[in-house]
């Protein structure tokens, strides 16, 4: 199977290349050249599998050139009990009859980038020894809070690769900006952008188009690449959660072979949804993918519009991973429902860099509304939903995924739909500390990591470990720069 670039689809790749470059050199983002299906007795094999297995299984249909073998040992390593606090790796856990929560935050971050940030750098050292790479990696990575921990925890002390995460300044929580700071490893940077999350996807763009910068780099023995959700690395191991998670409904009985299921997914830059519309192209019986925004609710204009504009306010959030105007993943599905019209949206993507905006035809907008539901939550209601969570049901969720639960109740209020849903959980609520807090009733919160203890006091419900270390860690990071000094702070930490 090769991969071709959304804006130019006579550009082929193999996997291992498609995965290193990370972005086509035009700016397009890279897709397989056709989507898989899982054969009719998959689905029983699956429910046998471990969580290890099942993501060997299914990478396997996307990356010709790479081994059974060695996704298998990729998985060992990526989803291991050094990394991961649950068996299960990423757990359906059951909400209500109909209401299923899929836990993405089991991982070493406890944030849902941890399921293909540990995946991620075994596929791309891989990938970089088949292409018989000989220069050093530099990961570059914009950050709208956990991108950046899980990247940064993903390639520490990985041989052959550097990495460097920009997030912007007072754009995440306390606890996601000092998880960065403290990070350890000899190959990782660390700098707060002045602006907001686009600002620094932005900048962090620009500087892979740059073909100076290239040559400069390349005389120094380096190249770029990409850990966020734009390298195809990172999309396809979170299609098998998805998979995965369907699977374990059929083995509880939650579902019948076949039956269909509605998947609800907060998110900001599409990927994450994305991952379950392929994940539907496969084979995974869907019903409706539900698309979950904050106050930042540029995606649900879009679905249920066809327009996209993000000349908008920008809202900063209690679920600041979702803080987004500049949803890059969309570029993927325009480019599946024009057709692969990589003109189309070359188009598409100019009109967004010049003026903002873009409207799809007909055509696309009646697809996208056929497969997709979308709604938002205000802050508001983001803090009821963990309330009534906690009260309800005695689950407590973090702000994210409230969104997702808001969302999702909204959708079955307007249309009546029963049909059983998976909810994407995507962050420990202890990520997100004094927000939970004050959604529970706890009306003196505390700052800083003595949010956890008082959040653990509060629940009942001990703080993962990983993020209890906190305490006992000393930030390392504390550059800060304006948006049009990216490319020198790059360069510094290239010399």
């Amino acid at each position: 199977m090769y991969y071709l670039s959304t804006r130019d689809k006579s550009l082929r790749f193999t996997p291992a290349q498609a995965i290193a470059q990370g972005l086509s050199r035009e700016g397009g983002l890279f897709v397989p050249e056709g989507i898989p299906q899982l054969p009719e007795t998959a689905w029983e094999q699956l429910q046998e599998m471990t969580y290890q297995q099942r993501a060997a299984y299914v990478m396997g249909f996307y990356l010709d050139g790479f081994s059974g073998e060695e996704l298998a040992g990729f998985a060992a390593k990526a989803y291991g009990p050094d990394k991961f606090d649950t068996p299960a790796v990423a757990p359906v856990r059951k909400v209500d009859e109909r209401t299923y929560c899929l836990e993405l935050w089991h991982g070493p971050t406890c944030a849902f980038k941890d399921m293909a940030l540990q995946m991620l750098p075994h596929l791309l050292t891989a990938s970089m020894a088949k292409n018989q790479e000989q220069r050093t990696v530099c990961i570059l990575v914009a950050t709208s809070g956990d991108t950046g921990k899980g990247a940064l925890e993903g390639f520490r002390d990985i041989p052959g690769t550097r990495i460097m995460v920009f997030y912007p300044k007072d754009g995440v929580s306390e606890v996601q900006e000092l998880q960065m700071r403290t990070q350890e490893g000899d190959n990782v940077g660390v700098c707060a952008v002045v602006g907001n999350f686009d600002d620094a996807q932005t900048g962090v763009k620009k500087l892979f188009s740059d073909e100076h910068l290239r040559e400069v780099l390349d005389q120094r023995g380096y190249f770029f690449s990409s850990a966020n959700s734009i390298n195809w690395g990172r999309v396809l191991p979170q299609v098998v959660y998805y998979i995965s998670s369907y699977a374990d409904l059929l083995k509880s009985g939650a579902v019948r072979a076949g039956e269909k299921i509605n998947i609800c997914v907060p998110t900001g830059n599409f990927g994450n949804i994305l991952a379950a519309y392929y994940a539907m192209r496969m084979g995974l019986p869907v019903n409706r993918l539900i698309c979950a925004s904050n106050s930042n609710n540029v995606l649900t204009e879009f679905l249920t519009t066809g327009v996209y504009d993000r000349n908008r306010p920008f809202y900063t959030t209690v679920s600041p991973s979702m803080d987004i105007l500049i949803s890059s993943n969309l570029e993927r599905l325009l480019y599946a429902l024009s057709g692969e019209d990589d003109k189309l949206v070359a188009d598409y993507m100019t009109q967004l860099s010049a003026a903002g905006r873009y409207e799809v035809s007909g055509d696309i907008l009646e697809q996208v509304k056929s497969l997709f539901a979308a709604g938002f939550a205000t802050e508001e209601e983001t803090e009821e939903t963990i309330g009534r969570m906690w009260r309800e049901k005695g689950y407590l969720i973090d702000t994210h995924s409230a969104v997702a639960f808001h969302v999702l109740d909204q959708y079955r209020r307007e249309t009546g739909d029963s049909t059983v849903s998976v909810v994407a959980s995507t962050a420990s609520p202890f990520k997100f500390g004094d927000a939970v807090l004050k959604a529970i009733g706890v009306s003196e919160v505390s700052g800083g990591v003595e949010l956890l203890d008082q959040l653990s006091e509060a629940s009942g419900i001990p703080a993962p470990v990983p993020l209890a270390e906190l305490k006992h860690k000393t930030p390392r990071f504390d550059q800060c720069v304006e948006k049009d000094r990216m490319e020198q702070a790059v360069l510094d930490f290239l010399r």
